[in-house]
C-alpha cells in the first residue's frame, strides 16, 4: 500500500476549511484513502474525521491508499498540504 508522510504547514492546522479541502481533493479518487496519526486512523475523505486528529502546524502524519489511481491520490494531496490548502499562511 502506497503511503507518504506529510507535515501540517499552514498556520491554523486542520480546522474545517482545510479539512473540507482535504476531504473534497481525497473524494475525487476512487481508492481509499487513510490518513493516521499515531494510533488514530481516519478515512481522508471524511471531513469529521480528519478534524478528529486535531493536527496543528508542524504535526506528522500519513497517508495511505489502496486502489488503481492510489499513486495519483497520494500526489494530489501531498499537493494541497503543501500548498497550505490554499491558504496565505
Amino acid at each position: 500500500m502506497p503511503e507518504r508522510r506529510i507535515r501540517i504547514c499552514n498556520k491554523l492546522g486542520l480546522h474545517a476549511r482545510a479539512s473540507a479541502r482535504l476531504a473534497s481533493e481525497a473524494s475525487r479518487f476512487t481508492c481509499n484513502i487513510h490518513l493516521l496519526r499515531d494510533d488514530v486512523n481516519v478515512n481522508c475523505k471524511s471531513i469529521m474525521g480528519i478534524m478528529m486528529l486535531a493536527a496543528a502546524k508542524g504535526t506528522e502524519l500519513l497517508l495511505q491508499a489502496d486502489g488503481p489511481d492510489a499513486d495519483a491520490a497520494l500526489d494530489a494531496l501531498e499537493r494541497v498540504v503543501n500548498e497550505r490548502f490554499g491558504e496565505a499562511e
